[in-house]
């Protein structure tokens, strides 16, 4: 027989025993609900409690998981006791988080010091904790390791049980436990913290804890006082060097919102043709670095190295690279920097809960906060302490009174028949309280005498004193802050450090431009008169030597270099221009080269006047100039260490240009005016300037209008005689040239150089 209910229906009539003529099914209904309702209703309270009681820290630096950790290990004694083992903690840890023993000792991990995942760890651990800077070195379980508090803990729980913080019950009502720390330090940045709640976020840098506390008391002092004086920059605990951009440095310190890039540093070991990588960004790890390197060198993209190996031990991270002999190791690094987590950044999203509301604030913002917080807490620290000592001072002084008549006090104890009447008759007999009456009669017959009534009541001065001490600090909140400002400079005095991040100018770190491998080869430049430049390698040069050039046009520099070299041009208008050698085609002898306006994208009517090469920026350019000035440059002040092409105030241009010169080292020089005079002195007379555009010093004294047409080394200037136009000294006038060099003065400054 078909049954004409369905499989559900018969096992309910089956289960409360009823016949398909007994059982009445009960008529479906579809209840309709707006979907807003429905959200609002069954999923904010799970986003709330995510954002407030899981994700967000609040102003003291933690989030609950944090807290309820620390708070069980202070509980149970271990701020100053031996190491227990983290299986421990936490299972005692439990009794406050209701989310399980994996996720507690996750918790613990992270603030452990072996970790390194806090710039300042609050637990002292004893063996593996893995590494934050690794995904591979994972932790051990917590039957294996052991952990206590660090030292630094006793500023985090300082006067904690002075009703500093309020506290509220667990969530089975069966304890007690902190709803904030009283940190005496804004932890909220000193350490990084990171959270994903529901529709927001919050990721905090660290802060270096002398800089923090140096700038929270500035900010103490004077709340119009510019704390970045003091808190230069984020500090990681992995190290590494900030690219430091002030415009997006400032813009994360005054909004919480922002990014900066942090890179790895490295050193070369030149014997074993190596590059070690010792600290990498916070945010990355060796496995993603090392995967990455890996696939650029299968990809082509790295070719110049040969291995890498992951060495990290127990004497830190390092990560070893093999290279080729002829690489530029430098070079290479700023490769691997565009290409690899090795330049990784870091985004800031400075969100905290301010009053179990998440709010996005600047360092600023968060230290006023933080201020206002730790007022609170020393306060109720101060006024807990009034009212410990008023009751101690109550007690005492009714102990005072006992002092006056020992023996009477005895007598009313004796002579009470009924113990609830001992109280009372002490009350009567000595004109005292309850609460005095209750203390004294608590005291030992053998306390009754002379000697500890008096020991005890020599206290009262003391404690009236320190009474009126502390409500003269509660009274006014200059003399409150005055108690944080010490306690700051006592925590950065014994628990600060030294920076462990450095920081790299953004125009050094040369992080747009990805830097090829460049071969290394002999070549010659050439230049000529008509703004032509070739670039023929020596074995091509060697094939055919003859130049070709335009019709009227001649060359009037030449000069060997290596293809990795720069070359600088000067030009009549006062630019310098740096190309690298490597970047400009190789041609041959036959051709005509490279069109420098073409090449240089020069201002119109410019024109080239002199070239040299540089490898090592050593040596100095000298300048001379009509007025009979001339300016010695140190060529150090052409070098840069982004690939920047124009150099505006390559020289001064005061007054036309005379000559140029490149010289090595200091050598005697000849100045030819167009008066028909001539002079020779040694550069070393002209001291040499970092500005490149200064205008030099006075050499040759020119008279009427016979300026300085002519400066070229004294070597190839051709004079008879030439020890007759030497001056010591300067400014000179030089000497009249003789007839047989007059010839000297038709030749303009081009030639020779």
């Amino acid at each position: 027989m078909i049954s004409r209910f369905g499989r559900n229906e018969q096992i309910f009539m089956a289960k409360h025993k009823k016949t398909e003529q007994e059982y009445v099914p009960v008529e479906e209904k579809i209840i309709e609900q707006k979907i807003c309702d429905t959200l609002e209703t069954n999923y904010m309270p799970y986003a709330m409690s995510v954002i407030v009681s899981r994700a967000i820290p609040e102003i003291d630096g933690f989030k609950p998981s944090h807290r309820k950790l620390l708070y069980t290990m202070y509980k149970m004694g271990l701020i100053s006791g031996a190491r227990t083992k983290s299986s421990n903690v936490v299972g005692q840890t439990m009794k406050l988080n209701p989310h399980g023993d994996a996720a507690i000792y996750e918790t613990m991990v992270r603030l452990a010091r072996a970790n390194e995942s806090l710039l300042v760890p609050f637990v002292d651990s004893k063996g593996s904790f893995g590494k934050k800077y690794s995904s591979d070195m994972a932790y051990a379980a917590p039957r294996y390791t052991e952990a206590k508090l660090e030292a630094i803990c006793n500023e985090v729980f300082r006067d904690i049980d002075k009703n500093t913080v309020d506290f509220v019950d667990n969530y089975d009502n069966t304890m007690k436990e902190p709803t904030l720390l009283p940190v005496a330090f804004p932890n909220i940045i000193v350490n990084p913290n990171e959270g994903i709640a529901v529709g927001m976020a919050s990721k905090i840098c660290s802060f270096n804890l002398r800089e923090v506390c140096a700038g929270t008391a500035a900010y103490l002092k004077n709340e119009k006082a510019d704390i970045f004086e003091h808190i230069i920059a984020p500090d990681f605990p992995t190290g590494g060097t900030i690219v430091y951009n002030k415009e997006a440095l400032d813009a994360i310190m005054s909004s919480g919102r922002g990014s900066f890039k942090v890179r790895a540093k490295y050193r070369y070991d030149k014997d074993n043709s190596c590059i070690e990588i010792y600290e990498i960004p916070y945010s990355t790890t060796i496995e993603a670095i090392r995967d990455k390197i890996i696939e650029c060198v299968k990809t082509g993209k790295t070719k110049e190295i040969t291995d890498i190996r992951d060495e990290t031990d127990l004497n830190g991270l390092k990560i070893t690279i093999d290279i080729r002999k002829s690489t530029d190791p430098e070079m290479l690094m700023k490769k691997l920097f565009k290409l690899t987590p090795l330049e990784d950044s870091f985004g800031c999203n400075f969100n905290v809960l301010i009053g179990s509301k998440p709010v996005v604030l600047g360092v600023k913002e968060i230290i006023a906060e933080w201020t206002k917080f730790r007022i609170g807490c020393v306060r109720r620290g101060l006024e807990y302490d009034i009212k410990e000592k008023s009751d101690k001072l109550h007690l005492l002084q009714g102990l005072k009174k006992i002092l006056l008549d020992i023996d009477k006090a005895i007598a009313i104890v004796r002579t009470t028949e009924h113990d609830a009447d001992v109280v009372p008759n002490l009350m009567k007999g000595f004109d005292i309280d309850e609460v005095q009456a209750e203390f004294v009669a608590e005291i030992k017959l053998r306390s009754l005498n002379k000697e500890y009534i008096l020991k005890r009541t020599a206290e009262i001065e003391k404690l009236i004193s320190d009474i009126e001490e502390m409500k003269r600090i509660l009274s006014s909140d200059k003399e409150v802050k005055k108690v944080i400002i010490k306690q700051l400079d006592e925590i950065a005095k014994k628990y600060g450090a030294d920076r462990k991040t450095d920081l790299i100018d953004e125009s050094e770190a040369d992080t747009d431009e990805i830097i090829t491998q460049v071969e290394d080869y002999k070549v010659k430049m050439f230049f000529t008169r008509e703004n032509y430049l070739k670039k023929i390698t020596l074995v091509s040069l060697r094939a055919a030597s003859e130049q070709k050039l335009k019709e009227g046009d001649e060359i009037t520099c030449a000069e060997e270099a290596s293809n990795r070299d720069d070359v600088l041009l000067f030009s009549d208008k006062g630019n310098a221009y740096k190309y690298r050698i490597s970047e400009i085609a190789d041609c041959k002898a036959s051709s005509y080269g490279e069109y420098l306006p073409n090449l240089l994208g020069s201002e119109p009517g410019e024109k080239i006047v002199y070239m040299t090469t540089a490898s090592d920026y050593k040596g100095y350019m000298v300048f001379a100039f009509e007025n009979g000035k001339i300016a010695k440059v140190e060529l150090s002040s052409y070098a840069t260490k982004t690939n920047r092409r124009k150099l505006t105030g390559g020289y001064s241009v005061k007054s036309p240009l005379a000559g140029i010169l490149r010289i090595p080292y200091d050598t005697d020089i000849a100045l030819l005016s167009k008066g028909g005079r001539a002079l020779i002195i040694n550069t070393k007379l002209v001291a040499a300037k970092a500005k490149r555009d200064t205008q030099g010093v006075q050499v040759y004294l020119s008279k009427r209008d016979k300026f300085l047409e002519k400066m070229l080394p004294a070597e190839k200037c051709g004079l008879e005689n030439a020890e007759a136009y030497v001056s010591g000294r300067i400014p000179a006038s030089g000497q009249k040239l003789k007839d047989d060099s007059r010839e000297l003065r038709q030749i303009s400054f081009f030639d020779d150089m």
